[in-house]
């Protein structure tokens, strides 16, 4: 049986130690504060807001929250960014996306305008350009990535010399994930969809990272024992049973035929999803240290 890497025991962890590190920044009359800027009601985006919104409040993160229409236009949010960039009240700045249909254009021009130093989830090109580079002080990475490092570092999974698959080559998980493996000195392979023989690559990493987004594709054919399995992904189940009844989340993982195999797996829900809003605060705090 596998050892379940519980993102429950990760938010205790970075918890208490955000709780003294803000304690320190009020006393020095610094209240770290992150603004979340939502366009329109999508409900996704509400329960995401609601979840960040309970981690700050448990940490000592301040958070102001600035809403705009569904049909906002560029020029608005540009102003807005441009408020929260001048404001040194503010130290981090979380833009709810992807943005509404209409604006799917200017997406880029719109992530860019913010200040990396306030860029608490990697929205920029020049945040991306820190992850990828392996620098500090330009903004962050993105939090679901790094939420997969933290769980491999409480649970003291050291990645040095160790074989890495990712599955996935998105900004948001794929790529800059394969990225922090390799500044912890593992050999990285990504995989995605135009892979040939992903399954026997992954039966040769000692860590795998799934961030495919499709559920039941990471099958007992791609794992063998010893392995650790960090599954990203968050899908509808339709068959899942649930304490609610019928229908719930899984990951990319079939766990059930997985878990006997493998070392060490994260559970979905209950592993990297539980533990992102804890690097975003984390992410916040730091960027309240810096400035």
């Amino acid at each position: 049986m596998a050892q379940k890497l519980l993102g429950k025991e990760v938010n205790e962890a970075i918890v208490a130690e955000l709780h003294a590190r803000v304690a320190a920044l009020r006393a020095k009359g610094i209240t770290p504060t992150l603004a979340i800027l939502r366009v329109g009601e999508n409900p996704s985006d509400l329960s995401y807001e609601k979840g960040a919104t309970a981690k700050a409040e448990a940490v000592g993160v301040e958070i102001k929250k600035f809403q705009l229409p569904e049909d906002a236009d560029k020029a608005q949010i540009l102003a807005l960014i441009d408020r929260l960039n001048a404001d040194t009240s503010v130290h981090g700045v979380l833009m709810l996306r992807p943005l509404p249909a209409h604006l799917k254009a200017d997406q880029n021009e719109i992530c860019n305008r913010l200040d990396p130093k306030k860029d608490v989830d990697c929205m920029t090109e020049l945040s991306n350009a820190g992850v990828f580079e392996g620098r500090t002080g330009l903004g962050f990475a993105p939090c679901t990535a790094a939420a997969c490092m933290e769980i491999l570092d409480h649970y003291k999974i050291d990645c040095t010399g160790k074989n890495a698959v990712v599955i996935g080559r998105s900004l948001v998980v794929g790529k800059p994930v394969a990225m922090m493996l390799l500044s912890r000195n593992a050999t990285v392979t990504v995989c995605h969809t135009k892979t040939a023989n992903t399954a026997k690559i992954c039966r040769n990493a000692d860590i795998i990272i799934s961030a495919a987004g499709k559920l039941k594709s990471l099958t007992k054919d791609f794992v063998r024992p010893g392995q650790v399995v960090i599954d990203v992904s968050m899908n509808w189940d339709a068959e899942k049973i649930t304490a609610k009844g019928k229908g719930g989340m899984s990951g990319d993982a079939v766990f059930d035929e997985i878990e006997p195999i493998v070392a060490a797996i994260t559970p979905v829900p209950g592993g990297v999803g539980a533990v992102t809003t804890s690097v975003l605060m984390k992410h916040v705090v730091e960027a309240a240290e810096q400035a």
